[in-house]
């Protein structure tokens, strides 16, 4: 994987909120996921990249659910976006499009919770939408390991590059990383 320009390049952290990461989470706890979550968002930071910090608030309920606030980890920090979505997805009706068209990003580094729900639906838009997705396998989990090891084998590979925490911290600081070479991995031991 090559470097990711920082001026062009925006991390994205999916529903890290108490009620999401303390859900039963595969093949990676909420808690690993959190601190993957957090570790791309240092290096993003350090590098001069955007960070979003993206909530899912339920539509009708007022107020929210107990535990719909962000992980004192991933409390948006001066200079990161924050994004309120209604959906499964960041894009739709939020604003997130615009904001980072007027930054010039072009590439994202799409990761959090839930991998089948928030992280894939932002992925496919993005993807759709013209940007390019790179996806950190293990800064994200499932409701079971089967459906997030779906979507990484069979739905990622074909919408982006993905890659480890360490390959897109080792990217983000301007190193090349070496990327597992199957860029279409069909599993065949199910």
């Amino acid at each position: 994987m090559e470097a990711l320009d920082p001026k062009r390049t925006a991390v994205v952290l999916i529903d890290l909120q108490r009620r999401i990461v303390d859900l039963p989470t595969a093949p990676h706890t909420g808690a690993e996921v959190v601190t993957r979550c957090v570790a791309v968002a240092e290096a993003a930071r350090a590098a001069g990249a955007t960070v979003v910090v993206v909530r899912v608030d339920r539509p009708g309920p007022d107020p929210q659910p107990a535990g719909s606030e962000l992980v004192p980890e991933a409390v948006p920090r001066p200079g990161d976006l924050e994004i309120v979505k209604h959906s499964w997805g960041a894009f739709h009706e939020t604003g997130l499009d615009a904001a980072l068209r007027e930054r010039g990003v072009d590439t994202l580094v799409i990761a959090g919770l839930v991998t089948n729900f928030g992280v894939e639906q932002t992925a496919r838009v993005a993807e759709e939408i013209g940007y390019r997705v790179v996806l950190p396998h293990d800064a994200m989990s499932g409701l079971d390991a089967h459906v997030h090891e779906f979507a990484v084998d069979y739905i990622f590979r074909r919408l982006g590059t993905v890659c480890s925490t360490d390959e897109a911290v080792a990217a983000l600081r301007g190193s090349p990383a070496v990327v597992e070479p199957d860029p279409v991995q069909i599993r065949t031991d199910r």
